[in-house]
């Protein structure tokens, strides 16, 4: 797909991975004039239909629109500005595009970003190869796939999440990684319906969280928590709208549009930071980085982040042999990651109490009023809510 190289090749870049932090690098590489190829060990189609999160922060979109990015989603995405909280104690909205910054979301699902950010690569002439899995990185940026073929880079992006070769190929040399265990998973459900209420809504319940999420005016994200090591297979449609229309409280806030659901899956709320992003030939960006858990819908965002970012630093190094850019990489970007995951760890804190069977237990009983006063705050409190809307839209 797009131009094809031979076995032993140069490049300037090898970009590990086409999720959005090798994508977006991709194309902000050649629109800097730097040659790169992109490897994947996915398919196209799995690649482009892969669903995830939506939300995408004021910089990324100012970003992808500079840099021509950013067509199909000021087309076909919209604005989102309002968040509400459900619990025992009744309901309450936030207008975080009045608030703090006075920035909103754009909602635009991330597949159709990356159909949009690979189309728009292929277009510039850019080199990809898909189903190809990537053996080994070594230290002089040559990269080995499993059918035996490799391709040498100045340098190598990698971009292939948490569990990729790029990432363990750094903390194989040392690098070390801060690591949190939120103790939640959740069932995310997608469905084919339309969404049930204007705002991102986060419920709170004895029961367990459950979220809804717009995505396009005939999809939307549905969240439920659940115990670690459950099987979606054991949660049936009827199970599904069951438990949502219990913990979003429809007998008092009113039913939910429902519809077929299209995906189950189950996300296990884990965090991680590298200390160092990269040294000599090999630099990571997005879940290679560090993966942040999706209670803020931080990660896109911070892919998007990371990736401008290493373009700077890469096209100074390779146009300039000015390497200053990539020695402050690290600093540059891990203050910003660690005030998102600082968020997003507060956020898992709000909207994850103690379990209902712990509710006789002194240590849940204190926990769950902790939850609820966080709550009350962010109700009352106009800096608690600056505060909250800063963030929730910040990157």
């Amino acid at each position: 797909m797009g131009k094809r190289f031979d076995s032993g090749a140069r490049t300037g870049v090898v970009i590990v991975g086409a999720g959005p932090a090798g994508l977006v690098l991709g194309n902000l590489l050649l629109d800097r004039g730097i040659d790169c190829v992109i490897l994947e060990r996915r398919g196209r189609e799995a690649v482009e239909g892969r669903a995830r999160a939506g939300f995408l922060a004021a910089h990324s979109v100012r970003l992808l629109t500079q840099h021509g990015l950013a067509d199909g989603l000021l087309a076909k995405g919209h604005t989102h500005r309002t968040c509400l909280f459900r619990s025992e104690q009744g309901e309450f909205t936030l207008d975080y595009g009045e608030l703090g910054r006075g920035e909103v979301h754009m909602v635009y699902p991330q597949q159709e970003l990356v159909r949009d950010l690979l189309a728009e690569y292929l277009r510039r002439d850019g080199e990809i190869r898909f189903d190809t899995e990537v053996e080994e990185i070594s230290e002089g940026g040559r990269v080995r796939m499993s059918d035996g073929t490799d391709v040498t880079g100045r340098y190598v992006a990698g971009c292939d999440g948490h569990r990729g070769v790029a990432r363990a190929t750094m903390t194989a040399h040392g690098t070390r990684t801060a690591r949190w265990d939120h103790g939640v998973s959740w069932l995310a459900v997608l469905v084919e319906a339309p969404p049930s209420m204007e705002a991102v809504g986060y419920a709170l319940h004895e029961r367990g969280f459950a979220g809804h999420m717009a995505r396009t005016a005939t999809v939307t994200r549905y969240y439920l928590q659940c115990p670690r090591g459950t099987d979606p297979a054991d949660w049936n449609e009827d199970r599904v709208w069951t438990e949502l229309a219990t913990r979003l409280r429809v007998d008092e806030f009113g039913r939910l549009k429902d519809g077929p659901v299209l995906e189950k899956a189950v996300v296990d709320l884990r965090s991680d930071v590298l200390d160092t992003l990269g040294e000599g030939r090999l630099w990571l960006a997005g879940d290679a980085a560090g993966l942040i858990s999706p209670s803020a819908a931080k990660g896109a965002n911070l892919a998007v982040l990371q990736a401008e970012r290493l373009a700077q630093a890469l096209a100074s190094a390779l146009k300039h042999t000015d390497e200053s850019g990539l020695a402050r990489y690290t600093a540059d970007c891990l203050p910003r990651v660690w005030r998102a995951h600082e968020f997003s760890h507060w956020m898992s804190g709000l909207l994850h109490g103690p379990s209902a069977e712990d509710t006789v237990d002194a240590h849940a009983r204190y926990g769950r009023a902790l939850q609820y006063a966080r709550l009350d705050s962010l109700r009352t409190s106009r800096a608690h809510q600056d505060f909250f809307a800063e963030n929730y839209t910040g990157i």
